[in-house]
């Protein structure tokens, strides 16, 4: 998949799950932490390189709107959140690449 492509979906999607938590009666942390998860998970695995970079366009969005609104920057502990699920996707590609190479020698 073409990288700036990628970017854009993740820019999209990351704001798509901002938007979802903003919204006036969403109160489900769980969800919010799953999409994050799975959303980052399933973007990471399509990351060739600088996986911090889809991480951050990805993620940035719900601390973002609590350092504006609120002016909290304990917000952008939750990057750690995206972080984590495109970094386990990007291993994993990384991982199946190595186990498909090493069947085939």
């Amino acid at each position: 998949m073409n990288q700036k492509v990628l970017l854009v979906i993740s820019i999209i999607v990351g704001l798509l799950v901002a938007v979802m938590d903003s919204l006036p009666k969403w109160d489900d942390t769980g969800i919010t932490v799953l999409a994050l998860i799975a959303g980052g998970g399933i973007i990471g695995y399509f990351v060739q390189k600088r996986p911090w970079l889809f991480a951050l366009t990805f993620g940035i969005w719900i601390p973002l709107w609590g350092i504006i609104t609120r002016h909290d920057l304990m917000m952008l502990i939750i990057l750690v959140i995206p972080f984590a699920g495109v970094f386990t996707g990007w291993v994993a590609r990384k991982l199946s690449q190595d186990i498909l190479h090493s069947t085939k020698s």
